[in-house]
């Protein structure tokens, strides 16, 4: 009998504290978890990544973001096919978009749903 293997499906991560993000594969809760979600697919392709702005408190996704800029700022940006930012917080969101379209990251605003958002 010949072995079969599926093919893995998409690699879909999102970094927010309430929503489900149902296409997501793996959820991280806080940016700490956020950044070690990021660290732990360092050198795999992640075909999207959604980000919230705002994780509850006075916690951001920005210590994630930074990760993502460091890493391009090194020469080495992480392989990402797209990052979605979902927030209800436009000038947090406005921030995410443009500090990782600055370092080249295809990047766009969209509801958690999957449907376009402005920019």
């Amino acid at each position: 009998m010949k072995d079969v293997f599926a093919a893995p499906g998409p690699v879909v991560l999102g970094v927010d504290d309430l929503r489900p993000l149902p296409r997501a594969t793996r959820i991280a809760r806080t940016s700490q978890e956020g950044v070690l979600l990021l660290e732990e697919h360092r050198d795999s392709y992640v075909d999207e990544l959604w980000l919230d702005h705002d994780l509850g408190g006075d916690d951001t996704v920005m210590p994630v973001v930074t990760l993502l800029e460091q890493a391009a700022f090194d020469g080495r940006p992480f392989r990402i096919g797209e990052v979605l930012v979902h927030s209800a917080n436009p000038v947090g969101a406005a921030t995410v978009v443009r500090s990782l379209e600055r370092w080249g990251y295809r990047v766009r605003r969209a509801s958690a749903e999957g449907h376009s958002g402005g920019s």
